[in-house]
């Protein structure tokens, strides 16, 4: 018993160390409030002149009405509410995507007539309409050495029985009720859980959706619905390992009833959004993600110590091993983005298609038998320097030139005769025609050149492919010290 309880003590004593060290100061918060009310001045001015009406101007997020945010956290989330009875008769009839095309423009009219024209004063630099999946204005606020980026963005200001009946209308529009659901349920004890659950994800690289583990990590919301969940973070931690097998769901569905729900179905988390029952809030999050944290839970649970909570550099990886046997079989693919309006989410999601591509075409020829055994990615990015890259790791870089190919059942008469013909140097075996093939790739290393060659994007120059050994930028480095210390020891 004394064990157990010097161990809670333990863990106890490293959370409250972390607390003190990643909670923002009042100095902080009161500098974050005086740039919104600041904000909402400007705001409401030019919507008076322009005869905007709006229902509320209220910052969101970490920083804004949930207070989960971690120190040095300025980031400013502004959102603005439009009365969606006002755009009602406009919309009515309307497809869903019709919808969203319309609303998008009017969101679009409103950001570059209203929103871009009310940042007039000095401090407000560098105003920019961005779109991700829905168009917002950021804008960077200077004072001294602190440099706040602030995103303001329009939503419909819909009732919440309204969003649990039929949805939203755009994707934001639940963003509001996620506020007041964290700011009521969660009390101040457990919004600390919440700092230290980020400080943790962000500690594993694998939060938010420039996590260099997994194409998105855990996401600030799903943070804040862990806690709310398992009430505290050691509870949750001591849970975690089961996290993949259950399912969280605020209506109490049984996994039975959720597996029935086709868009939750290929997810590997399931945390359902209280305030949407048909969001799965963790449906973005990577495998790779969740595995390397439960891997670092673990090891916290094991031997608890203030490290894990420690956010480092990642390290590059060190080439100078050629004997190495893992990197023998990865491959780099380096880019320069040169087109700086391009919004990195999209840059990311254009890189892990392209390596899903090279997996699916790598690991299978045309005819469907194994070609180069199992092939595992992962992309990473510094977008600040706009750069871009992919590391591979291939089973088997070198394969036979040739390889047996199956063709009919010699029962088939039709088509017997058709693969005799094309092919004089068949055999029978086992019931069926085979024929010896060439291969159009024997070298891994050959074909990923020439198969990504039309496939990279535009917007990229190419800086390298090659193997492992042979990287040249930092990044790329990094990347590879991710694939092969972080991800592959769960793939291979």
């Amino acid at each position: 018993m004394g064990d157990v309880i010097n161990y809670m003590s333990s863990i106890s004593e490293i959370f409250n160390e972390i607390i003190k060290e990643i909670t923002p100061t009042q100095k902080e918060v009161i500098f974050i409030k005086r740039i919104t009310e600041k904000l909402k001045e400007l705001l409401d001015k030019r919507a008076k002149d322009l005869n905007i009406d709006y229902t509320k101007i209220e910052p969101q997020g970490s920083t804004g009405i949930k207070q989960t945010q971690l120190k040095n956290d300025f980031d400013i989330d502004l959102f603005i509410g439009l009365d969606y009875n006002q755009f009602k008769t406009k919309y009515e009839g309307l497809s869903k995507s019709k919808l969203k095309k319309e609303s998008k423009k009017d969101f679009l009219s409103l950001c570059n007539n209203w929103i871009l024209h009310s940042l007039t004063l000095d401090e407000f630099y560098n105003p920019r309409l961005l779109y991700a999946e829905h168009p917002y204005v950021t804008v960077d606020y200077l004072l001294d050495d602190i440099k706040v980026k602030i995103d303001i963005v329009l939503y419909f200001d819909l009732d919440l029985e309204f969003i649990k009946k039929n949805g939203p209308i755009t994707a934001v529009d639940r963003s509001p009720w996620h506020g007041c659901f964290i700011r009521d349920e969660l009390n101040s004890d457990q919004k600390n859980n919440v700092r230290l659950l980020k400080q943790f994800f962000k500690s594993c690289y694998s939060y938010g959706d420039k996590s260099a583990v997994g194409k998105v990590g855990f996401i600030g919301y799903s943070a804040e619905l862990l806690i709310y969940y398992f009430h505290n973070l050691i509870n949750l931690f001591e849970n975690f390992n089961e996290l993949y097998k259950k399912p969280l769901d605020y209506y109490n569905r049984n996994e039975k009833e959720l597996s029935k729900i086709v868009h939750f179905q290929n997810d590997y988390l399931i945390i359902i959004d209280p305030i949407d029952k048909n969001r799965n809030v963790a449906s973005a999050i990577s495998e790779k993600a969740y595995k390397y944290c439960n891997q670092k839970v673990s090891e916290f649970l094991k031997h608890p110590s203030p490290d894990f909570f420690k956010i480092k550099p990642i390290p590059e990886i060190n080439l100078a091993n050629k004997e190495d046997p893992l990197l023998s079989k990865i491959y780099i693919i380096e880019l320069q983005n040169t087109n700086i309006k391009i919004h990195y989410t999209i840059n990311r999601d254009k890189l892990y298609s392209l390596g899903e591509s090279i997996k699916a075409n790598g690991e299978k020829e045309f005819s469907h038998v194994d070609r180069f055994g199992k092939i595992i990615f992962e992309v990473y990015f510094e977008d600040e320097k706009n750069q871009y890259n992919l590391a591979i790791f291939c089973e088997k870089p070198y394969i036979s030139e040739t390889y047996i190919r199956k063709g009919p059942p010699i029962t088939e008469e039709k088509h017997t005769v058709n693969f005799k013909r094309k092919n004089p140097e068949y055999f029978e075996k086992d019931g069926y025609l085979w024929v010896e093939t060439m291969r159009d790739y024997s070298n891994f290393s050959d074909f990923l050149k020439r198969f990504v060659k039309d496939k990279i994007p535009d917007n990229f120059d190419v800086l390298n492919i090659s193997t492992a050994f042979n990287t040249l930028s930092s990044s790329g480095k990094k990347a590879i010290h991710i694939l092969k210390n972080i991800v592959l020891p769960f793939y291979i």
